[in-house]
């Protein structure tokens, strides 16, 4: 058979199909090779030549072993269950849209081998998790990248969902972009508004129509409160819900079996202390004021905020609204 190839792109491809083939479970004879060269490339050569090329790529290093069995690749970039755990990531994240979430699944695919692709069932379901339609996300990351870099504003469209359930124009947006955080299964701007004078969080997902301007960006170290720069392990614990009011230490009482579930969400810089029942505890955390009633009224069953008294006011204030609407007949 004539090579459709040159036999010279022999070596590549011998790496190429270990590549695709290959494995600890599934190792390749000089025979195998020798059959899938000539198949797919049509590349015709003996078995001497492809032991010749092994060699060659172990050499340069290439981490092939061989056994009595056959050769296979023995390592790669990614082990196969950190490639699942990336696509579970990709497939979970509902700011990437499903073509894109199918796209990148494909490519990570793409790092194993043809066995792997073979149990990742997700390419087939990514239809059925929720997914934002907004198709500009991956664009605006690379302009936020541009803007960071260049010291510039961004200006863009910020979205809200209506009855009709599509994105419409909710106001239209003057910031210096610091940072892109992933919170909650979002993926938010931090950035200083020009126009309102504070630091805001955006969803990435609700952004369109963004420009990188030609104006200077405000520093961070010129916003009140971010003399310093940005303190990224109180920025993960103090805001769990992305407001932007500035933290403050806050007490509360939690029953003990939702501990671990306070640590999800202020992580582990918070101070525990006992009280006098053996299921309840004191903790201490720095939040946002807005954040905790938040999140209080959402645990109000095994939480209890002691102080400050504001912020204690306040979800009294809340239960009694929701305690009106629910007593209506």
């Amino acid at each position: 058979m004539e090579s459709f190839e040159p036999k010279k792109l022999a070596l590549i491809r011998i790496w190429q199909i270990l590549k695709d083939y290959s494995d600890y479970d599934h190792p390749l004879t000089q025979e195998d090779i020798a059959v899938k060269l000539e198949n797919e490339y049509g590349i015709v050569i003996e078995r001497k030549a492809i032991s010749r090329n092994i060699s060659l790529l172990k050499e340069a290093g290439v981490n092939i072993e061989s056994r009595r069995a056959g050769s296979y690749l023995e390592c790669r970039d990614f082990e196969d269950s950190e490639l699942h755990m990336l696509i579970d990531g990709v497939l979970s994240s509902k700011h990437i849209t499903a073509k894109h979430s199918k796209d990148i699944i494909e490519r990570l695919c793409g790092l194993s081998n043809k066995y792997f692709r073979s149990n990742v069932k997700h390419i087939h379901s990514v239809n059925d998790w929720y997914k934002t339609d907004n198709q500009a996300l991956f664009y605006n990351i690379e302009l936020i990248d541009i803007a960071i870099d260049e010291g510039k504003q961004i200006h863009y469209d910020y979205n809200k969902y209506g009855v009709d359930k599509k994105l419409h124009k909710s106001s239209h947006q003057y910031v210096s972009p610091y940072l892109m955080i992933l919170h909650n299964q979002r993926y938010y701007l931090m950035a200083y508004s020009e126009y309102w004078g504070n630091i805001v969080f955006h969803r990435l997902d609700r952004i369109t129509n963004m420009i990188v301007s030609d104006e200077k960006a405000t520093p961070i170290c010129n916003v009140p409160g971010y003399e310093n720069g940005i303190n990224y392990k109180e920025l993960s614990s103090a805001m769990p819900y992305m407001y932007t009011d500035r933290p403050e230490y806050i007490d509360f009482i939690a029953d003990i079996g939702i501990i671990d579930q306070i640590i999800d969400w202020f992580g582990s810089d918070i101070r525990i202390a006992k009280t006098d029942e053996e299921s309840k505890v004191r903790i201490s955390v720095k939040a946002s004021p807005n954040a905790m009633v938040h999140w209080a009224m959402q645990y109000i069953n095994y939480v209890e905020v002691i102080s400050p008294p504001a912020i204690r006011d306040r979800i009294r204030d809340g239960l009694q609204h929701g305690i009106s609407k629910y007593s209506k007949i």
